[in-house]
């Protein structure tokens, strides 16, 4: 399943062909049963926490080129950024069945990684925070 289907229909728009190709772009780096059980841990709204996330998929321990190649799958819009309309829909960017964040879930993981305080996460404040 496609996880364009999901998106805010202005993104689905605007990236028709990027769903498949991220899809196996995730699945290329990361280990599908991890995501699985990674999802699963956090299939209750208001229970996400990222470094737990990231540490539960693996993602933490990948060098900083896997890193960055997991943030251009999630970077949907191709803008070079994760901008708070993409980081809600973040879960689905591993699996078209996770979850929406919660507009609390996803503030929380915008403040933390958003360095330098413009509202959008650039690709080396995504690549520290998983590295933290």
């Amino acid at each position: 399943m496609c996880m364009c289907s999901t998106l805010p229909a202005l993104l689905a728009r605007r990236i028709p062909h990027h769903c498949t190709a991220a899809e196996m772009a995730m699945k290329d780096i990361l280990n599908a049963d991890e995501i699985k059980k990674a999802l699963d841990a956090f299939k209750a709204a208001e229970s996400f926490n990222h470094m737990k996330f990231f540490e539960m998929i693996g993602l933490k321990a990948k060098s900083a080129e896997d890193v960055k190649k997991v943030f251009k799958v999630l970077d949907v819009d191709n803008s070079g950024f994760i901008e708070e309309e993409e980081l809600k829909f973040v879960l689905k960017g591993f699996a078209s069945d996770g979850r929406d964040l919660t507009d609390k879930e996803t503030k929380a993981f915008l403040e933390a990684a958003d360095r330098d305080g413009d509202g959008k996460i650039g690709v080396d404040e995504f690549e520290a925070l998983v590295h933290e």
